[in-house]
């Protein structure tokens, strides 16, 4: 009996020993591709051509996001500015001096479910990972 004990322990941390670095590095890639994104979307964004973040380069961000296996609808992107002007209005865009900043957030799926095996609880189904970045714009009409 505590032969068969043993052994469900030992295959159970196997396990957990075996899979446990590919989600953990599958979480990274995740998190700096949503960061690069991010980071990308404020670069072209805030530049002297444009001064909003459309939702046209909402929806091509999420094209990209899916070349990494990721579902482009559960994407969830926050804009806001400094002085309260629509960062997402291609009709007004945010003047230079002004800051726009970027949310953007995605589920952490089933990548913790493995934990369970050694006690660990997972994420809520209702938590996210998140990065953020904020660039003051450069527009000038």
């Amino acid at each position: 009996m505590k032969q068969i004990l043993v052994f469900v322990l030992f295959a159970a941390l196997l396990c957990w020993l075996m899979f446990s670095p590919i989600y953990k590095h599958v979480l990274i890639v995740r998190q700096a591709v949503l960061q690069q994104e991010v980071d990308f979307l404020l670069e072209v964004g805030a530049s002297g051509s444009f001064g909003y973040i459309s939702r046209a380069m909402q929806e091509q961000s999420r094209e990209r996001l899916s070349r990494f296996g990721m579902n482009p609808d559960a994407v969830v992107f926050e804009l806001a500015t400094t002085n309260g002007v629509d960062a997402s209005n291609p009709g007004e865009p945010v003047l230079r001096g002004a800051g726009i900043s970027l949310t953007m957030s995605y589920p952490y799926e089933k990548l913790f479910e493995i934990d369970r095996l050694i006690g660990l609880k997972p994420p809520l189904p209702s938590e996210r990972m998140r990065a953020f970045g904020m660039k003051m714009s450069e527009y000038v009409p």
